[in-house]
């Protein structure tokens, strides 16, 4: 016969089903969080860039008044809603109270509130006019750590249609000739038989947002067109733009993003698919010292891009490269919240498409800085 006590030994106690309360807490978020989470070496950088940026948010705000969110934490909150595919600000506001993960990286303490989802979306737009996400972005790659891992002279661009939180039935005529839809909370609306087109119509939910097609084939939707810039070396994005869309918003856009990242101080590369090879484009980006490594379109035409350029190795490479600026649009719509964003606006949907894009760069940075370390 076992005796009780060796039998209780071998199998265990049971534990007890019963919550214990206690009237102070002793939780320190920073040992909750393992020492190797890809999200301390973000953070570090994170704040490094927003500490740069000091100066900057000094002059958003008055001297005097009702504090508001400080702009590092809403920004920080605004990271983690790319990084775990939160919807929406009420969501987020709705994690932020009980993720001690998500409270440790925005700055919150554990006893801390958190704040309303209006409050939080005002203080957002105040970022909106100082193009806080467009300087957060070029701090960033300023970064010592990050700086490094740049390429200098190969880049490549290309543009993705963005849709807009609008939905057909509100494109309707500027004139106010449609019929109205069927009574109810979202009544039919019958279109067949009608042209409709951006030149008589626009959507009453979201006048910027314009009837935009990719490509041949794909349907036409009220959308955006947001375009990158990445370097070659890792593929990281160097400079966001998203504009209203057109048939020449990509190479504007890519013009803007190349003056803006290399006026003309230095000769570098440009890989772009057969969507920019076009004559007058060409001819800007030669004067602009850039070196335009584009896709030629022979489609009964003559392409823009001749031997001069193809016969160097580096075109070809340039090719190859230029294809790894789908990932971070890919990461962007299936991860970082842009499939579908719940914004209106060019100014807002810029906003969220450059801080997406740097959150992208971020993301990258835990396995790329160790690789090199």
């Amino acid at each position: 016969m076992i005796p009780l006590f060796l039998a209780t030994r071998e199998a265990g106690m049971r534990g007890v089903d019963e919550r214990t309360g206690s009237l102070f807490s002793y939780v320190d978020l920073e040992d909750r969080v393992p020492a190797k989470h890809p999200l301390r070496v973000i953070r570090r950088i994170v704040n490094d860039v927003l500490a740069a940026l000091d100066g900057e948010f000094a002059k958003l705000y008055a001297d005097g008044g009702r504090p508001s969110i400080a702009p590092e934490r809403l920004l920080r909150a605004l990271l983690l809603q790319a990084f775990y595919t939160i919807r929406s600000e009420t969501q987020l506001m709705e994690q932020l109270d009980y993720n001690l993960l998500y409270r440790w990286f925005v700055g919150l303490g554990v006893d801390e509130p958190v704040w309303v989802q209006t409050v939080f979306t005002k203080n957002r737009d105040r970022l909106l006019e100082a193009e806080v996400a467009q300087k957060f972005l070029a701090e960033l790659l300023n970064h010592k750590e990050v700086r490094s891992l740049l390429s200098n002279e190969h880049f490549s661009v290309d543009g993705t249609q963005i849709v807009a939180w609008a939905s057909m039935k509100s494109f309707c005529a500027k004139d106010g000739s449609d019929e109205p839809p069927l009574s109810g909370r979202n009544g039919e609306r019958d279109f067949h038989g009608e042209k409709r087109s951006n030149d008589t119509h626009a959507s009453t939910t979201d006048p910027e947002a314009k009837l935009y097609r990719k490509g041949s084939g794909k349907e036409a939707k009220l959308s955006y067109v947001g375009n990158v810039m990445t370097e070659n070396r890792y593929g990281l994005v160097v400079e966001a733009e998203l504009g209203v869309a057109s048939g020449t918003i990509e190479r504007e856009a890519a013009q803007t993003m190349v003056v803006r990242y290399c006026p003309g101080s230095r000769r570098i590369t440009l890989g772009a698919d057969k969507a920019y090879d076009a004559r007058e484009f060409v001819d800007d980006l030669r004067d602009l010292n850039v070196t335009p490594h584009i896709a030629q379109n022979t489609s009964n035409r003559t392409s823009a891009i001749d031997a001069r350029t193809t016969r160097h190795p580096g075109y070809d490479i340039s090719q190859q490269k230029r294809k790894r600026i789908e990932e971070p649009f890919g990461w962007a719509k299936t991860i970082g919240g842009l499939a579908r964003p719940m914004l209106r606006g060019v100014a807002r949907m810029g906003f969220k498409f450059t801080l997406t894009m740097a959150a992208y760069d971020l993301v990258r940075l835990p396995k790329l800085l160790g690789s090199l370390a």
